[in-house]
């Protein structure tokens, strides 16, 4: 039987947040009207789909590749010892159907592909981003300025992070953070601590939730940023942050390179100068995307503006 909205017992569930004035009756019932697409069930995500489920966002579509590792366990822990080996959005969207019966999970066991983003996306209201890859996050943002929808994206590693709300009528992540830090490594590089992670992704779901909960001040157009090594709480508004002239380099999967790119390779070798010709478009690749980017970011600085690279999805 379909439980939802047919009892006191389901109006119970929520009542902590329906009798806040700026929700009632008439928000919760906007949020289990939201459609939302969340890109990672890891770190962020373990903490983040929790919050989303328990609140009642009534429908959630879930992308992550990946399988449980017991590395992963110190910090996601929506995940058990009897989860290894088993796909993390499987396993997420069960645990989370008995966490709430109102909320209906897709998952798929997928890598975001710049290709088929419209596809994921057509049909959804907020898109998150506990992807964590810096590609993922880009090409999220230029396919949230483009189709207006907002975005919450986060990034955390060691024990400093940031969280923001782009697009959807503010400005996208390239106006605010126009290029990479010079150090960028993964959590399996730079290491991270379980509870900088959970405190990010609870700042990434309550901001999801100011979003589809139409509350002012707009979580759109600012960013949180949290450093638990100076103990430090920072933040600042981006609402008339400019748009870069030439957002460079695009997002690719390698299904949109087109015979005729000019393709260089990274991998293995050093960065060659590029001489396309007129009106051709460049495209790096690399394994993990960050020589790729930096390599594109310089060669584009001299003038070429038809740049790409094929990075590393969710």
């Amino acid at each position: 039987m379909d439980r939802r909205h047919t009892g006191q017992r389901d109006m119970s569930r929520y009542e902590r947040q329906i009798c806040l004035p700026e929700i009632g009756p008439e928000g919760q019932a906007r949020l289990a009207k939201a459609r939302v697409l969340v890109v990672g069930a890891g770190g962020l995500g373990a903490t983040l789909l929790p919050q989303l489920v328990g609140a009642g966002i009534g429908f959630i579509r879930l992308l992550d590749p990946d399988v449980v590792e017991e590395s992963n366990l110190h910090r996601q822990t929506l995940y058990r010892m009897n989860h290894l080996g088993r796909p993390k959005a499987e396993v997420a969207a069960a645990s989370l159907g008995l966490l709430n019966p109102d909320c209906t999970l897709e998952p798929h066991i997928a890598r975001l592909d710049p290709a088929g983003l419209p596809q994921w996306a057509a049909d959804v209201d907020l898109i998150l981003d506990a992807a964590d890859t810096f590609a993922t996050s880009y090409a999220l943002s230029d396919h949230c300025r483009a189709t207006r929808q907002p975005l919450i994206s986060a990034s955390v590693t060691g024990r400093q992070g940031y969280v923001g709300g782009f697009c959807g009528g503010a400005p996208s992540l390239r106006a605010v953070f126009p290029d990479l830090p010079e150090s960028l490594g993964a959590c399996a590089e730079t290491g991270v601590l379980g509870p900088v992670v959970a405190c990010l992704a609870a700042l990434q779901a309550q901001m999801a939730l100011a979003v589809l909960l139409q509350h002012r001040l707009s979580p759109l157009g600012q960013v949180l940023s949290l450093d638990l090594a100076t103990w430090r709480l920072g933040g600042f508004r981006f609402d008339n942050a400019p748009e870069p002239t030439n957002p460079s380099p695009a997002i690719l999967s390698p299904a949109q390179i087109n015979e005729t790119d000019l393709v260089i390779d990274l991998r293995n070798t050093p960065t060659p100068a590029p001489h396309p010709t007129p009106g051709q478009r460049v495209v790096f690749t690399c394994t993990s995307g960050l020589r790729a980017w930096r390599a594109a970011r310089a060669f584009a600085a001299q003038g070429h503006t038809d740049v790409a690279i094929v990075g590393a999805g969710a």
